[in-house]
Parts: structure tokens; sequence; C-alpha cells
């Protein structure tokens, strides 16, 4: 059982003072214990923090309105935003996410190869890697006492790419009572055994296969200078990935799309950003369209109502996507997705 730290600061009354161009101040909760001063500016820093849920230190990056200290009465909803593989909360540097006067941002560390899941062996050499608990249990709830939300499912979004994708799809399946929105930008949303390719860059991250991985990276990733360290067994985090006499079972209790019907039964709202790759098999972004195809099949089969964009080559879409696994289609998918959101949380 986790214990809740208490807050010292009334719930939501954390203010920079008049002129101050600091982060704000923020209380312990929740389990989460800060290491020191945030970095940043009063609306745009992130926090360190330790847990036992996840070993090490962890980044949360949060993203506040411009006018957030000049209403001090206006409560804002939220956008979990969650990042790729091997990537870090810091590096999400989108011009898209500072875009909005009308929400709140916060994105919370996932680790090089976290997963956003509770790992099925916590005794691996990585250490504790709970972290839909971390993320789930702490920092939703921390966000809430430490800054002017609007704690409420109709005003909560959770968002991600690539492995982020699979977070924010998983995440509202475990808990639709926390998000009205997920919306995946070229996520793994197919974990089945039909996407075998899927799970094995997963299986890749696990056992630090030098240059597999960063094959299928959406981050940074250097294969002579590994962020997948250190190497821990291929069943560590799902079990075995291979389908045989139901060996998978955890695998496709974690797919997505395999459980779409959590959200339609949850009232959550879908949103798929995918492009082709190009059509190489050699571009990561091929095997996660035909993941994404997977998932607005079983999204029709179900007869859901969904927001699906194939932008292909990424022609026309926005100025630097060119249909790969990268920043440029990401930015602009993001361009698309949050002026939706606002009007979904305006309404």
């Amino acid at each position: 059982m986790l214990a809740a730290v208490a807050v010292v600061a009334p719930t939501g009354s954390v203010q920079a003072a008049d002129g101050d161009t600091r982060p704000p101040p923020m209380a312990n909760g929740f389990g989460l214990t800060q290491v020191g001063a945030a970095t940043g500016s009063a609306t745009n820093f992130y926090l360190t923090v330790t847990t036992p849920e996840v070993a090490g230190e962890q980044h949360i990056k949060i993203i506040l309105p411009s006018g957030y200290y000049d209403a001090p009465d206006r409560r804002y909803p939220v956008l979990y935003f969650l990042h790729g593989s091997p990537d870090d909360p810091v590096q999400q540097t989108y011009p898209a996410l500072s875009m909005s006067d009308q929400m709140i941002t916060v994105i919370p560390d996932g680790g090089a190869r976290g997963w956003y899941a509770n790992w099925l062996n916590q005794k691996t050499a990585a250490g504790a890697q709970n972290w839909e608990n971390f993320h789930l249990k702490q920092v939703v709830p921390f966000i809430d006492a430490n800054l002017r939300t609007i704690a409420t499912k109709k005003a909560r979004a959770i968002a991600g790419i690539s492995m982020g994708g699979f977070g924010a799809f998983r995440y509202a399946q475990v808990r639709p009572d926390l998000f009205s929105h997920t919306a995946s930008l070229s996520g793994d949303i197919d974990m089945s055994a039909r996407s075998m390719d899927l799970r094995l860059a997963v299986v890749a991250t696990l056992i630090d296969a030098e240059g597999a991985a960063c094959g299928s990276a959406s981050g940074f990733c250097d294969p002579k200078n590994s962020s997948y360290k250190p190497a821990v067994d291929s069943d560590a985090a799902f079990g075995s990935p291979y389908p045989v006499f139901n060996a998978d079972w955890r695998w496709n209790e974690v797919d997505p799309s395999q459980h779409m019907d959590r959200l339609a039964k949850g009232g959550v709202k879908v949103s798929v950003y995918v492009g082709d790759g190009g059509g190489s098999p050699l571009e990561p972004e091929f095997w996660v369209a035909g993941a994404a195809k997977n998932v607005k099949a079983a999204m029709d089969a179900l007869r859901m109502s969904y927001y699906y964009v194939n932008y292909g080559d990424g022609a026309g879409w926005g100025t630097q996507c060119n249909g790969g696994h990268n920043a440029g289609c990401w930015e602009q998918d993001l361009r698309d997705l949050i002026p939706r959101l606002e009007r979904e949380f305006a309404a």
C-alpha cells in the first residue's frame, strides 16, 4: 500500500511571487520526493523526483499557460503527454506543446524503456519498475494537489508518441475514469502476436540488443552508447512474447488493440495519427502504421466513433513531415490535436 505524504500547501494554491521568473514551489506528496530545485521558468520547468515505485531519479516537465498567474482563481484542464523510447521529458520541446493558453501540460518520465507498465519482474538489475503506479497513483494526484487543475475525467486527456502512444491508450483503458480523451501519435498500439515485430522491438530494449532497439527508437539513440542499460531478461516486463501455450498472456492483457471496448464503454474519445514510413520496412513508421490499421479495424468492429489521420508520406501535413517516425510529423500531429482538445475541454 502506498503511503500518501501530507501535502503542506493547500490544494492547488501554489503560486509564483509577483514578477518571479522562477518555477513555482511544489510540495512533496503521494510518495514523490523532490531532489533539489525545479529547473526552468515560471511557466515551463521540470522537477526531479524520487519514488519507491521506480528506481533512480525521474523528471516531470510542466508547461503552464502564459496567463496562469494573472488569474489566481482560474483552474485548468490537463494534458498528460507521454514520451517515446529512449527519451526524457526534458527533451520534449515541441513548440505545439507551448501553444495553448487553455490547458496545463504535464510530461512525466517514462524511462528509456519503462513501457508505461508495472513490470512482471521487479528484481532485475534495473530495480523497481512500477511505472503505472508512478504515473497514475502518484503523478496525477501530485499535480492536482500542487496546481490549479480541474481534477475531473472531463478535464484530463492523455497522449503519447511511439512507446508513449502505447502508454496513452493503455492507461486510458486501465483507468477510463481518469481520462476523457486518449491519443496515439505513431504509437505501438498493437502488441498482439500479429505484431510480433513490435513485441520484439520491446524485447530489444529490455535485453539492450545493440542496434536493434535503436532501429525502432523515437528519441536519440546511439547503439555504441546505449540508453537501454542495464540489460535485463527478455521476459522482465511482460513475460514471454511467444504465443505458445498462452505463455504470452501478459502481452495480450496490455495490448491496446484487444481492449478498445474498454474505451468505448468508458466514454473515452480516441485519436490516432500515423504515417506510412514511405512504404519501407526499414522505417519504424511502416510497422506502427500496421498497428494503427489493426486498431482501426477493432474500432470499426465495435462501431466506435474516433478521429483517425493517416498522413501517408507527410505531403501537406505541416512543413517538416515526411511520413516517418520523427518529430517533424509529431509536431504537426500536436498542432492538430491540441486545438481539438481545447474545444472539448471548453464544451
